[in-house]
């Protein structure tokens, strides 16, 4: 029998709500509703926090228990609707219901109980959604979730000035737009990760970071006046001693309203450089260089016309581009672990062994944690065997430390190697300052981008044994470092 259309009316949806939740679809989305509470409470601790210490417990909270629980919701009403639907085409939805008023105790209780579940929902709800953003702007998301993908731009940045500055406060920064705009651009992302379609190695994000401006510059500001700053590098021979030499710089930084040193030169006030490069800014062959209103043009002898295309105006990002995420190189890392006493200065030839096996190839991490301590052993047990019988702890460390070398600068899964990302800091290990001050770079009339060493250090002693310099300065070396 088809019910009054009139009582129908009256009735509104709440009389037979109970009625029409009885069906297979509702129960469903109120056992997984309820399930899903259940894990939410028992991760309650972590969630509260915001954060998870291990990145799957992570996506499980934040990623994982959002989905169901929202899918629950909706199943609730929809099993309702069907049924209702169903029932109205075959004529056996019931006629009668209690009445619609507040006297009826079965309503009392449906809308206490529809309140008091819409309230804690909401509350859950808004409790998910705020964890999962503060979790996904996390370092343990950003940099160990996807581990294969992130691994090594993670390991760089824990071992980095940067370690204790959360990744969004540089790669995102303040506001709502870039807030937005991260989170589209992360939406490709993951779709490249699921579906392995992400290249490797993962590229320098040059094109796509937020102004410099906008985000170093929150802490760091080039108009400040920097001191000179003496820099003292330390450099082992490949030798049997291993000798080392000092070079010593007078680093001129700058800045602030002087319009000196390195700083004031490129970035001081009134001072605006433009230029054109390729993709990854390490081939520049136009610079602009404009100051106080007075504009210069430098470019190669095959670059006289200015390039297509809008020029980047140059901030820190194109001598700091690798502030928390950079790499050694070999050498330059066994100088550093000779210098802090991590390698051992008085093992014969240590310099020039330890280079060896870090250069040479391995299929895996795994591989190389194997045979890098092997190698290394082999060579004094085979050629220094009474070095080898009575100093075996110190070769041992030695090698550890050239294993943790070799698993900070080297990941063959996403094709990072020696030299994968270079440096733009100085001009030893890479092109650096001399993408523009090679000497090549000149105006149609005058003087070429200057070469002179002297314009951004003053070279205090280079490659000497006991630089005078320090001894007159009271710059002591540490006692690791004497050993």
């Amino acid at each position: 029998m088809t019910p009054n259309p009139s009582d129908i009316s009256h009735r509104g949806w709440l009389s037979p709500f109970v009625y029409l939740s009885n069906n297979w679809i509702s129960l469903a989305g109120v056992v997984i509703v309820t399930t899903t509470v259940v894990f939410w409470l028992f991760l309650l601790p972590t969630t509260l926090k915001g954060e998870a210490a291990s990145p799957y417990i992570g996506i499980l909270v934040f990623l994982g228990l959002p989905a169901p629980f929202f899918t629950g919701l909706v199943m609730v009403p929809l099993g309702i609707w069907l049924k209702r639907r169903r029932e109205g085409r075959k004529g056996i939805y019931p006629p009668g219901f209690p009445p619609l008023n507040w006297h009826n105790p079965e309503l009392r209780k449906l809308v206490y109980f529809v309140t008091a579940t819409t309230m804690l929902n909401i509350a859950i709800a808004s409790q998910f959604a705020y964890g999962a953003v503060n979790y996904m702007d996390s370092v343990t998301f950003c940099g160990q979730t996807c581990h294969t993908v992130m691994q090594p731009e993670f390991t760089a940045y824990v071992n980095s000035p940067h370690s204790n500055v959360e990744c969004v406060k540089c790669h995102i920064g303040p506001g709502a737009g870039w807030f937005v705009k991260s989170k589209l651009s992360g939406v490709g992302q993951v779709f490249a990760v699921t579906f392995h379609t992400y290249p490797e190695p993962i590229p320098t994000p040059v094109t796509n970071l937020r102004p410099a401006r906008e985000t170093c510059e929150q802490c760091h500001w080039p108009q400040k006046y920097g001191e000179d700053r003496v820099k003292v590098i330390s450099k082992y021979a490949e030798d049997e001693t291993n000798s080392v030499t000092k070079t010593v710089l007078l680093m001129r930084i700058g800045g602030g309203n002087n319009g000196i040193g390195i700083h004031g030169t490129h970035l001081g006030p009134g001072v605006v450089i433009s230029y054109h490069s390729d993709e990854a800014r390490q081939t520049i062959p136009w610079v602009k260089y404009e100051d106080n209103g007075k504009s210069t043009v430098y470019a190669t002898s095959d670059s006289k016309a200015e390039p297509p295309g809008t020029p980047r105006t140059m901030d820190c990002m194109d001598c700091h581009n690798r502030p928390a995420h950079s790499y050694d190189l070999p050498d330059r890392a066994v100088d550093k672990a000779m210098h802090d006493n991590l390698i051992s200065t008085s093992l014969p030839f240590v310099k020039k062994k330890s280079v060896e096996v870090l250069k040479a190839p391995y299929l895996s991490r795994v591989e190389a944690e194997q045979k890098i301590p092997a190698t290394f052993a082999q060579f004094y047990r085979q050629t220094y065997p009474a070095v080898w019988s009575g100093r075996q702890p110190e070769i041992a460390s030695s090698a550890k430390e050239l294993v943790a070398i070799y698993d900070r600068n080297i990941f063959p899964e996403m094709k990072v190697n020696w030299g994968t990302y270079p440096v733009n800091i100085g001009h030893t290990d890479y092109p650096g300052c001399f993408r523009c001050h090679d000497g090549s770079h000149a105006p149609k009339t005058g003087d070429a981008i200057t070469q002179d060493c002297s314009a951004c250090h003053n070279i205090l002693a280079m490659d000497e044994t006991n630089p005078k310099v320090l001894t007159d300065l009271g710059i002591v070396e540490s006692k690791s470092a004497q050993k």
